[in-house]
């Protein structure tokens, strides 16, 4: 029995291949986080749920700053209500064999580094469920730098909380109470927050719609395929206004003539500028193949 056991969250995670933390988190890196802070909940959403990821997403919280997108990566934890003898076993076994201090939610904390978000499942209790308040909330603002909190529970103090802008945090409910009557069970575990899993490592991104969890073997592919998107869509905006194509061309599967036409503008266009990163070989390739009746290759959005 271990908290933030390394070679348990290696197992849970061995679609990633990239540089993990010395727990074994895997480690997005700060580049693609970036880039994520650039894109929408639906062009995350997408590429998930069209590779069999459909519960990542979950709506109903109320947000610190409604407005302010979060990314960052998880850290998870799973409380349960408290049984006094598994309790007692647990916060002994962490003070004693792994000399943690203070209660549960002080260890999950004190854990967190540059950009990692918490995301806690305390079975969505908000009265004597309040996970942070201010004290807790400015020591992630401290080490996160710009994370946050995911918390299917509650908080307490909100108006100090709100006074941290660097942060944010998305809840269920607000109290007066300290949190009481609860046993963490897991920490760096998978964790359900409503209808979303969520696993140590993942990229979280909150916005004002709610917040998905995206794996991170499929964050860099998540964020390819929503810059596409967007740069697709200013040229479309371009061409639309230009009158050289209807709506029905842009919406449509471009043709090869299409797809020259904006390798043009992607190539020399400022507003193009921010993503000739990207390569297209692939898609013009699939239109090639349609136009000949050919097989298309797998470019998923």
């Amino acid at each position: 029995m271990k908290f933030d056991h390394p070679e348990d969250i290696v197992r849970l995670t061995p679609l990633w291949k990239g540089e993990r933390f010395a727990n074994g988190r895997p480690k997005v890196s700060e580049d693609v986080l970036r880039r994520i802070r650039k894109i929408t909940l639906e062009e995350a959403w997408g590429p998930l749920w069209n590779r069999g990821y459909p519960f990542q997403f979950e709506g109903d919280f109320k947000i610190v700053h409604p407005n302010q997108v979060m990314v960052g990566r998880a850290v998870t934890a799973v409380l349960v209500p408290k049984r006094p003898d598994l309790h007692d076993t647990l916060l002994n076994y962490g003070h004693e064999q792994e000399g943690r201090r203070g209660f549960f939610n002080q260890w999950v904390i004190d854990a967190l580094v540059e950009d990692d978000v918490v995301v806690v499942d305390m079975f969505d209790k908000v009265h004597m469920g309040t996970y942070v308040g201010g004290n807790l909330s400015t020591a992630i603002s401290t080490r996160t730098k710009r994370g946050g909190a995911v918390i299917w529970g509650g908080i307490r103090d909100n108006q100090q909380v709100a006074q941290i802008e660097n942060i944010n945090i998305f809840y269920r409910g607000s109290d007066p109470t300290a949190i009481a009557d609860v046993t963490m069970v897991g920490m760096n575990v998978p964790t359900r927050i409503g209808r979303a899993v969520c696993l140590p490592g993942d990229v979280v991104l909150g916005t004002p719609a709610g917040v998905i969890f995206i794996p991170p073997h499929l964050a860099e592919l998540t964020v390819v395929q929503a810059e596409k998107s967007q740069a697709r869509d200013v040229f479309g905006f371009v061409r639309l206004k230009e009158g050289r194509y209807s709506t029905a061309q842009i919406d449509a599967a471009w043709g090869v003539a299409l797809w020259e036409d904006y390798l043009q503008w992607f190539n020399s266009d400022e507003a193009a500028a921010e993503y000739r990163h990207l390569t297209w070989e692939a898609e013009l390739a699939d239109a090639r193949r349609n136009e000949r009746g050919g097989p298309q290759s797998d470019v998923r959005l």
